[in-house]
């Protein structure tokens, strides 16, 4: 005997579920042509003027197309992976990777990966470690009241369900960069008593990125709260870093260089906060060469800035200020570049110099030069008065001419 005939309910889920190749979007383009941000725009597609490149004809586009290779919103690596006809296939049947269950269940895989980016790197007024500087500071010192524990305890549990979500979406890049904020926020959050678990989270996040392998089983720990770290734990490695050879074929080098990047730089921060001033600056050295070949804008040179600052500041906490401030003088040029040249950005560069001194004039007087220091600190501080001052004064004009439109 045959088969019996399908029931129209049936006919009309199989016609469902088949895919009309007309209506697919072109494919990925292949891994080697997906630049990022490292290639200059020839036009601004932004607003403002802290986006031209120094040095060169074009502009920065504010690291949006590094955003978009890390969160890959298109999903080429898994088209790439299955294949446009499987992809689009599993897309239909909501087979793909994705949260079922909790408050994101009903989203699609795509809005959960924009839920995912806002986790990452939404950022309020409440933000202790909101702007451009990644310069180590130890911010707890027991003193916080109660709205800055509960802003530094909201900002840490939304790092860990951005590595949970970003397990579950199976997104290795946004699991290595989670990790590095579940770094950054704890460090803010208890200092040297969250240095051990800050570091910990920073080597699982340079494993990722690396071209070994890597165990999500060991890296789920860490969305834990607390994580139940296991004495015991065999260690099962399967999963290929992103800059494994395998891993390779279907996205480019750079996804594993970006997160190298924070990495390396929150891995520093970590061994600062225990003490470990040259492992930390091991680590922040490392960070270097992965700059090398990025364009001269002010969102990069602020992690320039941030490199030298950091790197000074462990010569200065082991006594050798004129090592520290060989790097205070890098950095204070990055800044003095945007101020000098045209199309730097301003306000940037003046940021970037008001850092550089006043970690110079800390080191001045750790070394016991006080008055050297205080010198510093009064130029800095003139400075900031007569900026302010200058905004106030702009941002009033701008008000009066909208009003008189």
């Amino acid at each position: 005997m045959g088969k019996n005939a399908k029931s129209a309910r049936g006919v009309q889920k199989a016609l469902g579920r088949k895919l009309d190749k007309s209506t697919l979007p072109p494919p990925p383009p292949p891994p080697e042509k997906e630049h990022g941000s490292s290639k200059p725009l020839e036009e601004p597609n932004l607003p403002g003027n802290g986006f031209k490149v120094l040095g060169k004809e074009g502009y920065d586009d504010g690291g949006v197309a590094d955003l978009s290779l890390l969160i890959d919103l298109e999903d080429n690596v898994q088209r790439r992976r299955r294949g446009e006809t499987e992809y689009f296939t599993k897309l239909k049947a909501d087979l793909l990777p994705r949260a079922t269950v909790g408050p994101m269940a009903d989203l699609t895989r795509r809005d959960q990966k924009v839920s995912l980016a806002q986790l990452l790197f939404s950022e309020d007024d409440k933000c202790e470690d909101k702007g451009p500087s990644e310069v180590y500071t130890d911010l707890a010192d027991g003193e916080e009241d109660v709205d800055t524990i509960r802003n530094r305890r909201e900002r840490l549990a939304q790092a860990r369900a951005a590595l949970k979500m970003s397990l579950l979406l199976r997104e290795p890049a946004c699991a290595s960069l989670s990790l590095s904020e579940l770094c950054k926020r704890l460090l803010i959050l208890a200092g040297k008593d969250g240095a051990e678990a800050a570091l910990r989270c920073a080597d699982k996040a340079i494993e990722i990125a690396g071209s070994g392998f890597w165990d999500s089983d060991e890296v789920a720990i860490e969305a834990e709260n607390p994580p139940r770290i296991k004495t015991n734990y065999e260690k099962n490695a399967t999963a290929p870093g992103l800059a494994n050879p395998a891993t390779l074929k279907y996205q480019p080098m750079r996804i594993a260089y970006l997160c190298l990047r924070s990495a390396l730089l929150q891995r520093g921060n970590a061994l600062a906060a225990l003490g470990k001033e040259e492992e930390a600056r091991e680590s922040y050295e490392k960070v270097a060469p992965l700059l090398e070949e990025e364009p001269r804008c002010a969102r990069v040179d602020w992690e320039r800035h941030s490199l030298w600052v950091n790197i000074g500041n462990t010569y200065s906490r082991t006594g050798n200020f004129e090592l520290a401030d060989k790097h205070y003088q890098s950095a204070e040029l990055l800044g003095n570049d945007h101020l000098s040249e045209t199309g730097g950005s301003e306000s940037d560069g003046k940021g970037m110099v008001a850092c550089a001194k006043r970690a110079r004039a800390f080191a001045l007087k750790k070394a016991g030069r006080l008055d050297e220091a205080k010198a510093i600190m009064k130029t800095v501080v003139e400075q900031q008065i007569k900026d302010n001052l200058e905004a106030e004064k702009k941002e009033a004009e701008e008000k009066a001419a909208k009003e008189t439109e």
